[in-house]
């Protein structure tokens, strides 16, 4: 099992779930970040630390999510890796109670 990063992160990319992996399997995009389900050890610690509640148990993904363990993998291995906490977006508070926000998920 792995943990993945979910469509409530996107616009927010708060980095705090970063902070506390101790094996560095976070990788950052333009505006989300993913979790390389190939070096997640299935710990637990970035879900509590995700002020959005981005991130999930692959076996406890919404239904609607599903996808996004897909969307991790595939941009694990395309993103620069992520192990230190950066400053959210200047306007991440504004985005993190926002739904339905697949269609500003940016890749490059």
């Amino acid at each position: 099992m792995t943990y993945v990063v979910t469509e409530q992160c996107i616009r927010c990319k708060y980095t705090d779930c970063v902070d506390v992996c101790p094996v560095d399997c976070f990788h950052e995009g333009p505006n989300f970040l993913v979790i390389n389900p190939n070096e997640c050890i299935d710990c637990n610690l970035c879900v509590d630390e995700c002020p959005v509640k981005a991130i999930y148990a692959e076996d406890d993904l919404p239904e609607d999510q599903k996808d996004f363990l897909e969307i991790n993998r595939v941009y694990a291995e395309k993103w620069p890796m992520i192990d230190s906490v950066k400053p959210a977006p200047t306007n991440a508070d504004e985005w993190a109670g926002v739904a339905n926000k697949r269609q500003y998920l940016a890749t490059e």
